[in-house]
């Protein structure tokens, strides 16, 4: 400790005769100053990232894939197309409005029963997830992990989601619940012209919206709220 002091009171009394050994004078007082506590390491930041990640991403999953996930949150319910919104608005002042109802029901349900194959998909990001994403995602805003997952998922999931949305549709009617519904409406309204509408994609791209949307609340509460830190990695990390 003796020659310790002794040093640093070298290295002051040099600074004071020359500014060229400040540096030298930096790199004592580092030396002999305590440590001051260091965050997370490297390796302990992307643990917990992914963490964060693996948790907040299977809370989403689970959300919109149960009955009403869909169709019973108000942020994410798939709603009718604009092409056909006049239809619907028709047919619902001539007493169809089952009919549009319907519809509406069977998209959501369609969603609800292709989003759990997500899952694998946030799991390979993840897993492919490198320190600068990791360091990227920590510092940037309440959703930039969900804008990672987005921009390295989308394009996957819309091609895996859309035979499945597609066969679902099938399953719970929305093809027939679209043709009843439009029927009804070139009945009601024989000069009235109708566009042509993609029903898988339409329906496929709204489910992804929502899924998103949700993987993006999801990461906010775990930025945001301490409760939601459910593990003491968590609880280091953020």
């Amino acid at each position: 400790m003796r020659t310790r002091r002794i040093f640093l009171i070298v290295g002051i009394l040099a600074c004071a005769v020359s500014p060229g050994y400040a540096g030298f004078y930096d790199s004592v007082t580092e030396m002999i100053a305590p440590p001051s506590k260091q965050g997370p390491d490297s390796s302990t930041l992307i643990s917990g990232l992914k963490e964060a990640l693996s948790i907040g991403t299977e809370n989403a999953v689970k959300s919109v894939s149960r009955v009403d996930g869909y169709l019973g949150n108000k942020a994410i319910k798939i709603l009718l197309p604009e092409k056909i919104q006049k239809a619907a608005d028709i047919l619902s002042k001539l007493g169809y409005e089952d009919k549009v109802d319907a519809f509406i029901l069977s998209m959501n349900r369609a969603a609800e029963k292709a989003a759990p194959q997500a899952v694998s998909f946030f799991v390979d990001a993840i897993k492919e997830m490198t320190f600068e994403d990791a360091r990227g995602i920590l510092n940037g805003g309440d959703t930039a992990a969900t804008e990672f997952f987005e921009s390295k998922t989308r394009d996957k999931l819309y091609d895996a989601f859309k035979p499945t949305v597609s066969s679902s549709m099938d399953e719970v009617g929305v093809t027939l619940a679209y043709k009843e519904m439009m029927g009804k409406y070139t009945s009601a309204v024989p000069f009235a012209s109708t566009e042509s509408l993609d029903l898988d994609h339409y329906v496929t791209t709204k489910s992804l919206d929502g899924l998103f949307t949700m993987v993006g609340q999801e990461e906010k509460k775990i930025r945001t709220d301490p409760a939601a830190r459910v593990t003491d990695l968590l609880k280091e990390v953020f």
